[in-house]
């Protein structure tokens, strides 16, 4: 199955019921690791939300959700420069944080998002991911504890992520196959 948006063609990479699947087993690690304690649960807003509100409704213990928004994206191409758009609206300290992210690429906003929530003296950090793309890394972390899938260094919309501003609402993850002259 391919889809178009502007002038790329995207083809199948992901669909929901693996997406799904691999986000229950997210939350039943979590689940256990995280047994008897409170989290906080921090979403990287825009590319987040859909995987945040899922994963949200496996967790069965109890915790709070708080989000921040940063930019990173001109079009398919990651900007060096991030900006902090929204910031946290609570105090981490002595926290269980818990990072979601949509997509790990070149860690530039991960790498600024810890930071972020490091300065508040967090007890614990850890990253769950639906998407890594370990071949495009230019950070390591050690925060880095859930990972839905690991892909190949490719562009990816659906699911949240978008092409300029198109294709977040799609509910399978696609790849780009091809420029449409």
């Amino acid at each position: 199955m391919t889809i178009q948006i502007d002038k790329k063609e995207f083809e199948l990479l992901l669909e929901y019921d693996q997406i799904e699947k691999n986000i229950r087993l997210i939350g039943i690690q979590i689940n256990v690791a995280y047994e008897k304690r409170l989290p906080v649960f921090i979403s990287v807003l825009n590319g987040s939300f859909m995987f945040a509100a899922d994963l949200l409704k496996e967790i069965e213990i109890g915790c709070e959700i708080s989000f921040v928004k940063l930019a990173s994206y001109q079009g398919e191409r990651q900007s060096e420069q991030i900006k902090n758009l929204i910031g946290l609206n609570m105090s981490l300290q002595d926290r269980e944080v818990i990072i979601l992210e949509d997509i790990v690429e070149s860690g530039n906003t991960l790498k600024q998002v810890i930071e972020l929530v490091k300065k508040e003296k967090p007890a614990s950090v850890a990253v769950c991911t639906l998407l890594l793309k370990p071949a495009a890394l230019q950070h390591d972390f050690d925060e880095i504890a859930y990972v839905g899938f690991e892909i190949e260094n490719e562009f990816v919309v659906g699911y949240g992520l978008d092409y300029n501003g198109l294709g977040r609402n799609l509910k399978d993850i696609y790849r780009l196959k091809r420029e449409i002259p």
